[in-house]
């Protein structure tokens, strides 16, 4: 049961989340994002990749990224996100996003989006944990750099600082190991996560694949059986100031 002053504190917050691609929004923080905007709070999505794909997936070979772009406003809607903003939604651009020099993608995420830091002085910023994923990583670094410490009366100076969650994440080199240090109970709002999930149809598997809804599921469960509730999302934490 949610208190009176974790309302008022989540009806404060405006997050913003950066995805490298639609769908990570939803598999490391749609409960979240139910959570807050439940609240009275603000969510904000900056999606840094769509694109035509080949992937392994037997039931969607090739996704457009019409395709993903369709799926992602769906879940937008679902959860009430307050704005999203996609930066490239190109081909070659998707999935290369380390080929772009890091300095354009701090620059992107500090100033140049609609949704930038400097645009919207985000309380709470969502990184993508850093995997195997090359375009996980690129976007964790550029968006690790720009919400570095400053003077708030210069610079956006975000208070909240996380990595989220995500089920390729056991696939990962020990230095690298992500470790929740930081919770956020959806058992209110685990059936919303799972919806949104859904609503990415074409990048879910089926059972027992780590890419299906059934895993998803014993993922909240299993984090919120680390702090004794019935659903949670992990995160790293690197900033939490009060």
């Amino acid at each position: 049961m949610e208190s009176l002053a974790d309302t008022d504190y989540l009806a404060g917050q405006r997050m913003l989340i950066l995805a490298p691609h639609a769908d990570d929004e939803a598999f490391g923080c749609a409960g979240t994002i139910a959570k807050i905007k439940d609240a009275g709070g603000e969510v904000y999505v900056m999606v840094f990749s769509v694109g035509d794909l080949d992937h392994y997936n037997a039931e969607y070979g090739h996704v457009s990224g019409s395709t993903r772009v369709q799926e992602f406003e769906k879940v937008v809607e679902f959860l009430r996100i307050d704005d999203y903003d996609i930066i490239f939604n190109d081909t070659q651009t998707h999935m290369r996003l380390d080929s772009i020099p890091r300095r354009d993608l701090i620059h992107i995420i500090e100033k140049k989006s609609r949704l930038a830091l400097d645009r919207i002085s985000p309380t709470i910023v969502a990184l993508p944990a850093i995997s195997y994923n090359q375009d996980h990583v690129a976007v964790f670094h550029a968006g690790f750099t720009a919400c570095r410490a400053h003077d708030p009366g210069v610079k956006s100076f975000p208070a909240t600082v996380l990595a989220y969650d995500n089920p390729t994440l056991s696939w990962n080199v020990d230095h690298e190991k992500f470790r929740p240090n930081f919770y956020v109970d959806i058992s209110d709002y685990l059936q919303h996560k799972i919806k949104a999930l859904a609503l990415h149809k074409s990048q879910l598997r089926h059972s027992p694949h780590h890419l299906s809804i059934e895993n998803m599921e014993y993922l909240a469960r299993v984090r919120g059986h680390e702090i004794s509730v019935v659903a949670a999302e992990g995160y790293m934490c690197y900033r939490f100031v009060l």
